[in-house]
């Protein structure tokens, strides 16, 4: 049974590891909505829903490429941008929303912030109605920027004690002597896939396992 549990887990996670992304995530959102309670009653809602989907990879996957200061900040600050615009063009329909999120996903993409919260930052001001939208594009600095700076600061104080490397530096992967560097970037591209981790992670975790197989070996 709790072979089949671990299975729930992401590679490389644990439960104390777990625990710790609850206590990081309590944190950083008490602090994030009680900063946001101080603003004034036209700034509402103090608090948007998307933050919590950000907390879960700042706390839970801080190695996470997604979860990175800038793409916290500007993902969030973009996207709710590209709502406000998609929803004063196109109004607050299906194709509103069709096109809000598509768009954001394009440009995070293209500014190196791709950052999954940002398709729901993109839906607030469609499905928001004219109260969201009435705030203009001011609404993308308060309360949404400032939510996602509280957020990655708490966060930048948090993994400080929580021993988790934020921002993210991968750490130097040593040459494998039978897979290069090129070797590796080669089979991503092959697999037409987007994975979760930084290409020098990547490395760096094949250059471990390598080492293991041979002491195994000896």
């Amino acid at each position: 049974m709790a072979r089949q549990i671990g299975h729930l887990l992401l590679a490389g996670a644990n439960w104390p590891d777990r625990l710790i992304a609850c206590v990081g995530a309590l944190a950083g959102i008490v602090v994030t909505a009680a900063v946001g309670g101080l603003l004034p009653p036209a700034a509402a809602p103090f608090l948007v829903a998307p933050m919590g989907a950000s907390a879960v990879l700042v706390y839970a996957v801080p190695a996470s490429p997604l979860a990175q200061p800038w793409p916290v900040l500007g993902g969030n600050m973009l996207s709710v941008s590209v709502g406000l615009f998609c929803a004063l063009l196109l109004g607050h329909g299906a194709l509103a929303a069709g096109v809000a999120v598509s768009l954001a996903i394009l440009l995070m993409s293209l500014l190196r912030c791709l950052h999954p919260p940002g398709g729901a930052c993109a839906l607030l001001p469609v499905l928001g109605g004219p109260a969201i939208l009435g705030k203009g594009f001011a609404f993308a600095l308060l309360p949404v920027g400032l939510n996602a700076a509280v957020l990655v600061g708490v966060g930048l104080a948090y993994h400080r004690f929580s021993r988790h490397s934020y921002p993210h530096k991968p750490a130097p992967a040593a040459a494998i002597p039978s897979l290069l560097r090129a070797d590796i970037d080669a089979a991503l591209a092959e697999a037409h896939e987007s994975f979760d981790i930084d290409s020098e992670d990547l490395a760096a975790l094949l250059d471990r396992a390598e080492a293991h197989a041979q002491s195994r070996r000896r």
